[in-house]
């Protein structure tokens, strides 16, 4: 396979392709999916990890670190055993989980390019399809992959309707653990306790879930694309934003003693920026409204101060997160400074941050089983024309911890171009430990473009000489 980069082209080679099964099986068995998870579609997510060449090499061969990572991932998978199942339909014709130690794909690939070359800032070039592996039939695929200069990508695509991100870090982390130590010993001990999202009886909710989610049975059929939106593909870029950047954008956010979080101002930012981008893409159009989701973990919001139903939240393996948002007209949203629009992303956050609203979306789900519910954020634009996208939480993504014995990564990523009408956004740590943030954008590219050109101090197109440079 030939790819370009840069002014080039690279060659990625599959050298092998096999199955790795959890080294101790469980008995077949089912697993019912929690109502949480039942409001996933199914889509895949992707995350890939840049290793430096470790030294001495008389250690750290490619196939040695192969083998390692084999030998843990069959060790990890006795723990996380779901990642080894299938995904196969209910007598409701619902997804659930069938436990049958099938095991996870492994790939092993070699690439004629060297990790100072990848053009990380644009990973539709250089990552997809190249160093993400696709899923194919189980529900877990990992690909490592060999570069000329003796550097290392891993990469793990995983399918969403089991896990969350909270998840696949736990899963990322404790895979490495084994790596380590070479031992099947780790951290924490994944929970897969359904009884935690039992529905209550009589089920009940606020009403505002109506307008969060929607039965699919009860979407219209698709239209025709809406001119300047859903009749162009989104597109993948990832962009550098500074400390500083952060810390004023924070600083502009809070107003009247009140400090909104990094991510609220962050939010806020880009809800102007992507409404400042539409008015100029689509020129004299009126009555354009601009949506915007944030992804929530409702681990801690269920835990309610408990300290030991936080240890038990804080371990369990699947969904817990809801999606609040809110559309706001794109004049408004240019013309209002930052704070206001900051002060607009906390109010319709709120919603989602308390333990009754998880309850609620638990029985929301119940009511109207066996036809999927979905966030309505997925769906898109809707009845009002305009940009909708998500903007999710990776702060606590564990790079830094995927260390499987050879050094921690010098560069990692999520990879989530979902597919749907909305984008998505994913602002992780750098892992320069310096308040950077890695910001990956999966949007239209007028979109990005314009952003580029109106504010470049704060979107920098991703440099792995700046980057690299710093490890």
């Amino acid at each position: 396979m030939s790819f370009k980069v840069g002014e080039g082209e690279f060659i990625v080679s599959v050298s092998k392709e096999e199955v790795v099964v959890p080294e101790i099986p469980m008995h077949e068995h089912w697993l019912p999916l929690s109502n949480l998870d039942l409001l996933i579609p199914p889509m895949d997510v992707s995350v890939f990890f840049c290793y430096k060449k470790p030294l001495p090499e008389k250690y750290y061969c490619f196939g040695t670190m192969v083998g390692s990572l084999k030998n843990a991932l069959a060790q990890a998978l006795v723990y996380y055993y779901p990642f080894a199942g299938e995904m196969v339909a209910n007598t409701m014709g619902e997804p659930e989980l069938f436990c049958s130690n099938r095991g996870a794909d492994f790939v092993e690939a070699v690439a004629e390019v060297e990790l100072q070359c990848l053009n990380l800032y644009n990973p539709d070039d250089t990552v997809q399809g190249k160093f993400v592996p696709r899923k194919k039939h189980g529900l877990l695929a990992v690909q490592a992959t060999e570069l000329k200069c003796g550097s290392l990508v891993v990469a793990c695509t995983f399918d969403h309707r089991i896990a969350d991100a909270y998840s696949a870090n736990m899963f990322l982390v404790s895979w490495a653990e084994i790596a380590q130590s070479n031992k099947p010993i780790i951290s924490i001990q994944p929970s897969f306790a359904r009884s935690l999202f039992i529905p209550r009886n009589p089920p009940s909710f606020h009403s505002s879930l109506h307008d969060l989610y929607v039965s699919i049975s009860a979407l219209p059929r698709p239209s025709d694309p809406k001119p300047g939106f859903q009749s162009e593909p989104l597109i993948n870029r990832i962009y550098y934003v500074t400390g500083e950047n952060l810390n004023l954008m924070q600083e502009l956010a809070s107003s009247n003693g009140v400090k909104r979080t990094k991510l609220e101002s962050f939010s806020a930012f880009l809800w102007k920026m992507v409404a400042e981008a539409a008015a100029a893409k689509v020129k004299g159009k009126k009555n354009l409204v601009a949506k915007m989701g944030v992804v929530v973990d409702g681990r801690k919001r269920l835990s309610n101060g408990d300290k030991n139903k936080e240890a038990i939240m804080g371990s369990y393996f699947g969904n817990v997160v809801s999606i609040p948002y809110g559309g706001k007209p794109v004049e408004e949203l240019m013309e209002k400074p930052l704070s206001w629009v900051a002060e607009k992303v906390h109010e319709f956050l709120e919603i989602g941050l308390t333990e009754e609203h998880f309850l609620g979306l638990v029985d929301w789900v119940e009511v109207h089983r066996p036809a999927p519910g979905l966030s309505r954020i997925y769906c898109g634009h809707g009845k009002e024309e305009g940009p909708s996208f998500v903007v999710s939480s990776g702060q606590r993504f564990p790079e830094s911890k995927v260390d499987f014995g050879w050094g921690k990564p010098v560069f990692a990523s999520y990879h989530f171009p979902w597919g749907g009408d909305s984008g998505y956004v994913m602002p992780m740590p750098s892992s320069t430990g310096n308040g950077d943030w890695l910001v990956y954008m999966h949007l239209l590219e007028a979109h990005l473009n314009f952003m580029e050109v109106r504010a470049p101090q704060i979107f920098w197109p991703f440099s792995r000489d700046y980057h690299f440079n710093r490890h």
